[in-house]
């Protein structure tokens, strides 16, 4: 099949829409439902995404796309019984390639509302039951097992998209957009991002585990499928703050370590405790945990609204409270897709644990942005590559 006709654009006025290749067919085949234009931008780009994780770290891989954007990406490695909870999977027996998607959707749970999910491996059983139980508007992946693919059709009255790719597929070396009726054209991104481009560490601390190796590789592999400018925190085989989209390059970096923040408050113990009223919808309870860790909370209590969400009444979340937890995150990877034009990206990146950066460098204020990670025993390498991606 060379051509695939949509229901319309990324707007419903813009019509007609379609997707087709040139040469040959295309990649991808519809085993369910039927994919939007926002869909297969997403599914295009997380699958190169989950594709590239693999092949760097030799683990399974899943990512949750939002709006041509990760709102979380992620590699195999076994849960935490506390990141079991934070991330709802219940009683499923989580294969690697589950745990990938657990992670990769809990990273950010309010962002992932509605994703597209994007995997690296056949999707088996354990993640169909977890996507399943989730708001997700479809899924790419190289096969499907049989159990799996019965499950995923049974989502959204039958609806849910589904789609499988050719993993062998490759793009041409051109590749071409329309803006305005005037074409571009560009080669094709095959940059291969591995810990070689790690090698130039440039700061005091020059040591680098083999895990915040993988670590800082992953962060690099997400910004290259991630809208700039674009900035991703990493902890334990996944991005756990991804600041996409901003024109400031400290707007990204603090809006990805604030997520961060919101990933690492999700696991105190005053959190963990709370208690909900019975029923309460996964969104509900997601949207009440965001709430209860931010200022807000206190007009919530105020406004005597908590009966509405919790089951007992919480105590207040303090800001001391909070910034202690906080403090006690470690061992946090920081990637950047373009050089950091001053140290107030190190100084925030600090705050939310962070240990090891990895940037391209070339800015004129390289020395400050240095002196920033040695004030902090941070180890710093600059890869010389960018990652631009629009």
């Amino acid at each position: 099949m060379k051509e695939l006709e949509l229901k319309y654009g990324c707007n419903p006025n813009q019509k007609p829409a379609r997707v087709f290749v040139e040469n040959g067919n295309l990649p991808i085949t519809v085993l369910n439902g039927r994919p939007g234009y926002i869909n297969l931008l997403d599914a295009l780009n997380g699958w190169q995404l989950v594709k590239e994780l693999k092949e760097a770290t030799g683990l399974p891989a899943a990512t949750s796309f939002k709006h041509v954007s990760p709102a979380g990406a992620a590699v195999g490695v076994p849960l935490s019984e506390t990141l079991k909870k934070i991330y709802f999977t219940g009683d499923v027996e989580l294969s690697p390639l589950a745990s990938a998607y657990a992670r990769a959707r809990g990273a950010d749970r309010m962002s992932s509302f509605g994703d597209f999910i994007a995997l690296s491996d056949s999707c088996d059983k354990a993640t169909a039951q977890l996507i399943a139980k989730e708001v997700s508007d479809g899924i790419i992946a190289p096969s499907y097992d049989a159990d799996a693919l019965e499950i995923l059709r049974g989502k959204k009255k039958g609806a849910y998209c589904v789609i499988q790719i050719d993993e062998n597929f490759v793009p041409p070396e051109l590749e071409r957009k329309q803006v305005f009726g005037i074409t571009f054209e560009q080669g094709h991104n095959f940059l291969k991002i591995d810990s070689s481009c790690l090698e130039n560490i440039v700061t005091k601390n020059k040591n680098l585990s083999e895990e915040e190796k993988r670590n800082l590789v992953i962060s690099l592999i997400v910004l290259k499928y991630t809208q700039s400018n674009s900035v991703c925190y990493v902890k334990d085989g996944q991005a756990i703050g991804i600041g996409a989209g901003q024109q400031s390059r400290v707007h990204c970096t603090r809006l990805a370590g604030d997520k961060a923040d919101k990933w690492w408050l999700r696991q105190c113990p005053k959190v963990l405790d709370l208690k909900f009223i019975e029923g309460i919808k996964r969104a509900d309870r997601d949207n009440a945990i965001d709430v209860y860790t931010s200022a807000e909370y206190d007009d919530v209590l105020a406004e005597g609204k908590w009966q509405k969400i919790f089951a007992e009444k919480p105590s207040v979340f303090t800001e001391d409270e909070k910034r202690e937890w906080i403090s006690k995150n470690r061992d946090v990877a920081v990637g950047s897709d373009a050089f950091f034009p001053f140290g107030d990206n190190v100084e925030r990146a600090a705050k939310s644990g962070a240990s090891v950066i990895a940037q391209p460098g070339g800015s004129i204020r390289d020395d400050a942005v240095i002196q920033a990670c040695d004030d902090h025993g941070i180890a710093m390498a600059f890869t010389g590559i960018r990652l631009f991606h629009h």
